[in-house]
């Protein structure tokens, strides 16, 4: 009897040694509505339900979002996961989707501009921003559309890292449409729909058609990122997902995130990242 005794209290001890002592989550400090320091962002929240159905505590390690985060964090073993990656990114395993949600037409809902398309004439004549990633201005999937439609004239670029000594700097593409600086924005979809929530100028979201001729979609998966040698840590976090979907869809609701069905099988989906 003894002996079976010290196997459980063994077997128990060696439970609580591998057991994760916390979760340790890479994340933007300033970029709502994703994460911010004040843990104010949907992801911050998410990775909260994901650490819950884990029996785990969350500990951040915090670094901006911008080229070379997976490197420099994952890839430096900083952090266990990094929320809101493109799934089928090449830097890390990523898990199943948790939501799909696509680039969006953002307009004042006082001006004519609504049901837009890329091939609307009334965009010529238009002032038209777009998201440029990195401060080389690569294009994101809107912007290459439009300029392959030689629209590049009329067209104002905003940087989704944005000036790093505001608060949310993304932001700033959606002030422009409130302060008239541009007449219709494309922007993507989570980012807008947060915004139009909190705005106190009504906006008009309307999602972007896909482009059949680029090989860039609108729509994305979007996963939580792991390293790619924690195979078992990404199918907990795939189990943590499965079991928290209709929490994480309120929490996507709450946040005014528009979430949408894929019309594109998922690897040409995941194929570039938002």
């Amino acid at each position: 009897m003894p002996r079976l005794r010290l196997g459980v209290i063994a077997i128990l001890c060696g439970i609580c040694v591998d057991a994760r002592a916390a979760l340790i989550v890479c994340a933007d400090p300033n970029n709502l509505p994703f994460s911010n320091r004040r843990e104010a962002g949907f992801e911050n929240k998410l990775t909260r339900i994901l650490a819950r159905e884990l029996h785990t505590d969350v500990r951040y390690e915090w670094w901006a979002q911008r080229r070379g985060f997976a490197r420099n964090t994952l890839g430096q073993s900083r952090c266990d996961i990094w929320a809101g990656v493109a799934s089928g990114i090449q830097s890390m395993a990523t898990s199943i989707p948790y939501y799909w949600s696509t680039y969006v037409f953002v307009s004042l809902q006082s001006q004519p501009l609504d049901h837009l398309s890329l091939d609307d004439p009334r965009l010529r004549n238009l002032l038209i921003g777009v998201q440029l990633v990195g401060d080389d201005g690569m294009n994101t999937p809107p912007a290459s559309a439009l300029a392959r439609r030689g629209m590049t004239g009329n067209v104002r670029g905003f940087t989704l890292y944005g000036d790093y000594r505001r608060p949310d700097p993304p932001t700033a593409i959606l002030d422009a449409v409130v302060k008239h600086a541009v007449n219709v924005a494309l922007v993507w979809g989570p980012l807008a729909g947060f915004y139009a929530r909190r705005s106190r100028v009504p906006l008009r979201l309307e999602p972007i058609p896909g482009d059949e001729e680029s090989p860039f979609p609108m729509t994305f998966a979007i996963s939580v990122g792991v390293r790619r040698n924690e195979p078992e840590l990404l199918e907990q976090i795939n189990r943590a997902l499965r079991v928290e979907a209709p929490a994480i869809g309120r929490l996507l609701e709450s946040y005014g995130v528009p979430v949408c069905v894929p019309n594109a099988p998922s690897g040409r989906s995941s194929a570039s990242a938002p």
